[in-house]
């Protein structure tokens, strides 16, 4: 038995009950904590409306050359996903958050099929906008179509949403593909807006597609959510999964989607060149627009990764320039210190302090976003006037650099093309065990399926609560804008 401190002793003693912590630590050495019951994510199946659905055999993976399935090789039902992984539990040994008991069901191959390979078509669509490893998912699709499961009808979908009922499928296959991992963009190409449900359904049907796969952003994922609803409604047997894609990692419930890795890694290269433009300046500030129109997770990770920025401004906080602890008293304190400063500016950051026109805040671009006005452009001219009113006649330079379309054309770096076939290969296996309206996706690093409703619903914004920001507030050593603005009211 352990030695007991002084005060335990003394507790025990007196009958009174140990404090909480060593109450559950009792509980932690005797394994007497319990869980409560998981909650498991209803995943659509096309046997939930075909009534006599059949699978359409064993899993051609038995018989590949190149897989030898084992005990444990095919996922099955009872192999879920837990949403949250790390949790408190309370002095009595339970946990108190519903929260953390959702879970959803796991990723991979099935050991029964409901799609047979000489009958099934699939159709590939990338839409929205462009992002590093496009072409990586669309070549794994169709390797992985082919050479898992023998798919011979593979059919690309060009120019988006508007593609399936405008311009006719192209036939792809994996010599086609061989190489489109090494490019940016999208080979298929991509547009936004286009969406006209009842167009896109009879054309999915008209060419006898029975497998969809949708790859894109957040809009694109309330899209697909459409089409695998109206797909049900009809009782069509064909599966329909989405693919996120988004630089800027807002989509919710996965880790993160492909091509934020090389994002961030680019987003780096454009803070260093804007760091030597300014410290090679007298009284030189480096400005660096980074893409992320509702979060700010590539503007935070590239500060983290970088070292070299002054000041990080994202869309999930507020900041201000004029006044005591605001931008403008920072950076000039930054100066006379360092002799030059840089920040990086989030596209979404501070749009509410960029004046406006009345048409200016009712436009809207194809995908019903509003549209942005150019934040880094704004803030650049605001740092120009301040100067000039402040020290008329000392040196002063800006130097903004806008990566963004760098960033989104690039080929996904090594970590992002391994995602992207994972991601790919996984969807696959989802359509061909017979489910639908999902998002595969990593949740804690492992694979899940997610109904597409729930991720269509949910965002990834950063938490200015988590150690995460304080940790770049730390390197920045920027002022908390949101607790210097309550002060000085």
């Amino acid at each position: 038995m352990a030695n007991l401190s002084q005060p335990e002793a003394t507790n025990l003693a007196a009958g009174q009950n140990p404090p909480p912590e060593q109450q559950l630590q009792d509980r932690l050495d005797d394994h007497a904590f319990s869980f409560s019951p998981i909650t498991l994510k209803k995943l659509p199946h096309l046997s939930d409306y075909l009534q006599d659905l059949r699978p359409a055999g064993p899993n051609p993976l038995d018989h590949n050359p190149f897989f030898h399935p084992s005990d444990g090789f095919y996922v099955n039902t009872s192999d879920i996903v837990l949403r949250q992984v790390a949790c408190r539990l309370s002095p009595s040994g339970t946990i108190a958050s519903p929260s953390h008991h959702l879970a959803y069901i796991r990723a991979g191959p099935r050991k029964q099929i409901f799609f047979d390979h000489c009958a099934t078509r699939a159709a590939i669509v990338t839409c929205g906008g462009l992002c590093p490893g496009m072409n990586t998912v669309i070549r794994e699709l169709v390797v992985g179509l082919w050479d898992l499961y023998g798919v011979r009808q593979i059919y690309g979908i060009k120019a988006g949403y508007r593609g399936f009922y405008s311009i006719h499928p192209i036939e792809l296959n994996p010599k086609m593909v061989h190489n489109w991992h090494r490019r940016g963009g999208t080979v298929l190409e991509t547009s936004r807006g286009g969406f006209d449900l009842t167009k896109i359904v009879d054309a999915i049907e008209n060419h006898g597609f029975n497998q969809v796969y949708i790859i894109g952003g957040d809009g694109t994922m309330r899209g697909a959510v459409k089409i695998f609803e109206e797909v049900r409604r009809r009782k069509l047997k064909v599966g329909v999964t989405g693919i996120p894609k988004t630089v800027d990692n807002d989509v919710g419930i996965i880790d993160r989607s492909f091509g934020f890795q090389t994002a961030v890694e680019m987003a780096e290269q454009a803070i260093h060149a804007a760091h030597v433009e300014a410290e090679s300046a007298v009284n030189g500030i480096g400005l660096v627009k980074l893409m992320g129109r509702s979060t700010g997770h590539i503007a935070l990770h590239a500060t983290l990764s970088s070292r070299d920025v002054d000041c990080c401004l994202i869309p999930e906080t507020e900041f201000y320039l004029e006044g005591k602890g605001g931008l403008l008293e920072f950076l000039e304190q930054r100066l006379k210190e360092r002799g030059h400063a840089v920040v990086v500016v989030a596209e979404g950051a501070g749009q509410d302090l960029i004046p406006r026109t009345t048409a200016q805040k009712e436009e809207r671009d194809e995908s019903g976003n509003m549209v942005f006005l150019d934040v880094g452009a704004w803030l650049k001219t605001e740092l120009k006037k301040w100067w000039d009113r402040e020290h008329p006649h000392e040196l002063f330079t800006v130097k903004y650099i806008d990566p963004t379309y760098m960033i989104r054309a690039v080929p996904a770096n090594a970590t992002d093309n391994l995602y992207c076939t994972l991601v790919a290969h996984s969807a696959i296996h989802g359509l061909m065990a017979g489910y639908s309206g999902f998002v595969t996706g990593p949740i804690n690093a492992n694979h899940a399926y997610i109904p597409l409703a729930d991720v269509a619903q949910a965002r990834n914004e950063v938490n200015i609560k988590d150690h995460k920001w304080e940790w770049v507030r730390s390197i920045t050593n920027q002022p908390d804008f949101v607790k210097s603005k309550q002060n000085s009211a």
